[in-house]
């Protein structure tokens, strides 16, 4: 079944465009059916139903009803195999 991933940062336009490259890379590596979806963080809330994962470059202003990942480690480069292991462990489920 195809997982949709939110991408979001706080103007929908650069740093998400690196972490979406990422997630998009990851996900075709390892084989998981996924869509992913660039947005605002002021999006997320209305995007979440029928979302899997939120992958926020910054701290999300409040809790959604699905799992979500900072990835400050896709822009730092610090982490970034233990967050692609975090995100690959969420859409195996």
């Amino acid at each position: 079944m195809k997982k949709t991933v939110l991408v979001a940062c706080g103007a929908g336009i650069a740093t998400s465009t690196v972490v979406c490259d990422r997630v998009e890379n990851l996900l075709k590596d390892n084989n998981i059916p996924a869509e992913v979806v660039q947005c605002k963080i002021s999006e997320v809330a209305s995007r979440q139903e029928g979302a899997d994962l939120i992958v926020s470059t910054t701290i999300l202003p409040t809790t959604y009803t699905i799992p979500s990942e900072i990835a400050t480690a896709y822009i730092t480069g610090i982490g970034m195999e233990a967050l692609d292991q975090k995100i690959i462990n969420h859409l195996k489920n």
